[in-house]
């Protein structure tokens, strides 16, 4: 069995006014920064045997820290980005109801079936980032960090304990930057041990 800590990347630039941050490389914001200090305080006693991360740098420095904390290299895997919201990516819900509001709709109805205009297909994204953390569990054994993003988290949570991935917005309303999602994975299934977990404040 093998314990995966799903993260969140810290607070990013586009996070004030709910900008939606695909495969953009959107810069941390000092708050984003210390988030990330607090990851890296968490991870130093978390017991972890690997720490992974997205290529994203939001993601990739949010990692870092930890990963050096834990005493361990930090390891990237290009599955782990962020779901890709096509001509959303930048933009917030209402400049999108704004440009294209069928297809905004569309996606408030069924974020699965309808994505963003150009966008990546929820299920391959799903399916990308699953593939992902069960490489990471055959290789590592122990407690895992997994530094990403929190569509395609939110995707892999559904997929990974069989709900409907057009549920993901609705049953998992929100991920806040560094908070704790854990899973035990094993044998081809999944446990949720935790969900959101807040490991501190920071002001």
């Amino acid at each position: 069995m093998t314990d995966l800590v799903l993260v969140r990347h810290g607070e990013t630039v586009w996070h004030a006014e709910n900008r939606y941050a695909g495969l953009s490389d959107v810069e941390l914001t000092p708050r984003g920064h210390d988030q990330a200090a607090l990851l890296a305080e968490w991870a130093a006693t978390a017991g972890l045997s690997a720490v992974w991360a997205s290529t994203l740098s939001r993601a990739r420095i949010t990692a870092t820290a930890a990963a050096a904390k834990a005493g361990v290299p930090l390891q990237v895997d290009a599955r782990l980005v962020e779901l890709d919201f096509g001509e959303g990516d930048g933009l917030t819900s209402k400049e999108m109801a704004e440009r294209f509001p069928e297809a905004r709709a569309a996606f408030e109805a069924d974020p699965a079936a309808h994505p963003l205009p150009g966008g990546e297909d929820p299920y391959a994204a799903a399916g990308r980032f699953t593939d992902a953390l069960h490489d990471i569990a055959a290789r590592c054994d122990g407690r895992v960090l997994v530094v990403a993003h929190t569509t395609a988290i939110r995707l892999a949570l559904c997929r990974l304990i069989g709900v409907p991935l057009g549920e993901y917005r609705r049953l998992f309303p929100r991920l806040d930057n560094c908070a704790l999602t854990e899973l035990r994975v094993g044998a081809g299934r999944a446990a949720m041990l935790q969900y959101n977990s807040p490991i501190g404040a920071v002001r």
